[in-house]
């Protein structure tokens, strides 16, 4: 199984995050990327850089003017703010508006929270992000069984118009879109610890990609707003979204029953092809997790996964600077290959 990722995606490195009133220094550091890349050479796992589609993939599933205030946002802003902290804090109300010709206006218009602020590499970091999601979708179009995509920084958050929760382009969506050009039903599964509310939010109204996200319950925890189970999708999409919630202390029999739910959803839907939005963030130990998964629950899931017999594209989405990061990805990710390589029988 070979896997994509581009040293550009580095590029990206925040300081600082607000989380619960007071800051603590921002979980999504490229260290993250760095630990799985070197755990995915010493695995002997190949890992390939992605080619450049462009933006046409990204504007399939965000908008226009999003995708272009990203280019030059922090140049904007140190044009206009020196060297203060570029964090969103206007943010627009309820009632319809329009993006302000200010970037101080615009950050916020274009971020859901304080969770995604400008540095010098966030564009370059971002775009070869999608890219590489690009790429790895693709790759199993063109009849590779199952491809990893380091993509960092993540994605799932990102709704079509907003960046949010570290995430400013939703790679596992940009997938999703890129399979659709070949198969006509692709489901996203998402296994991180948070809801998948950018997928979910870009999907919501379709009927052709089906998306179920597994994730502690919003009630008291991000993303708070989406991710609730009576939420099942509007108009042509009814039906195509499940949200299967755990709540905080959930122990991995438990978080496994409700993955198990969302396979059987998957096998109903008729699904061609999966994205799956992988987080290691259940993890007891991730900074982050409020549950309580296991390294061999991971080998459990990625093993159930292949055992679905489809063209898989896995997305890296959280699993933040805990003790186990490292052992996880390497438990999923080479599970998932031997699991590749058995028999049918042996799956």
């Amino acid at each position: 199984m070979k896997a994509i990722f581009d040293e550009r995606q580095l590029k990206h490195n925040p300081e600082r995050y607000f989380r619960r009133g007071a800051y603590i220094p921002h979980p999504e550091q490229p260290q993250r990327a760095i630990l799985i890349r070197d755990m995915l050479k010493k695995n002997g796992f190949p890992i390939e850089t992605p080619r450049d589609f462009g933006e046409a993939p990204i504007r399939a599933v965000h908008d226009g003017a999003y995708v272009d205030f990203w280019k030059d946002a922090y140049q904007r802003w140190k044009a206009e703010a020196g060297n203060q902290e570029p964090i969103p804090n206007c943010h627009p109300g309820r009632r319809a508006g329009r993006p302000s010709a200010s970037i101080f206006g615009q950050l916020g218009w274009y971020a859901t929270d304080t969770s995604v602020p400008l540095t010098e590499g966030t564009w370059e970091a971002i775009y070869w992000s999608a890219q590489t999601a690009v790429e790895t979708a693709e790759r199993v179009k063109a009849g590779e069984r199952a491809v990893y995509g380091l993509c960092r920084p993540p994605g799932h958050h990102a709704l079509s118009d907003a960046s949010n929760g570290f995430c400013a382009f939703n790679n596992a969506a940009i997938a999703a879109q890129v399979l659709r050009g070949k198969f006509s039903k692709v489901a996203v599964l998402d296994i991180d610890t948070h809801t998948g509310n950018g997928t979910l939010d870009i999907f919501y109204e379709r009927g052709d990609v089906f998306v179920c996200s597994l994730h502690t319950d919003p009630t008291n925890y991000p993303t708070y707003y989406l991710g609730y189970e009576d939420e099942r999708g509007e108009g042509e999409g009814v039906g195509a979204t499940l949200n299967l919630c755990l709540q905080p202390g959930a122990d991995v029999d438990t978080i496994l029953g409700r993955f198990r739910e969302g396979l059987q959803a998957i096998r109903d839907f008729g699904a061609e092809a999966i994205v799956i939005s992988l987080g290691f963030d259940m993890a007891d130990d991730d900074p982050l997790s409020e549950v309580k998964m296991t390294g061999q629950g991971f080998a459990t899931m990625a093993r159930e996964i292949v055992a679905l017999g489809l063209p898989t594209a896995l997305i890296q989405e959280g699993g933040y600077l805990g003790p186990s990061l490292t052992d996880n990805a390497e438990i999923y990710l080479t599970a998932t290959r031997d699991a590749l390589a058995a028999t049918p029988e042996e799956v």
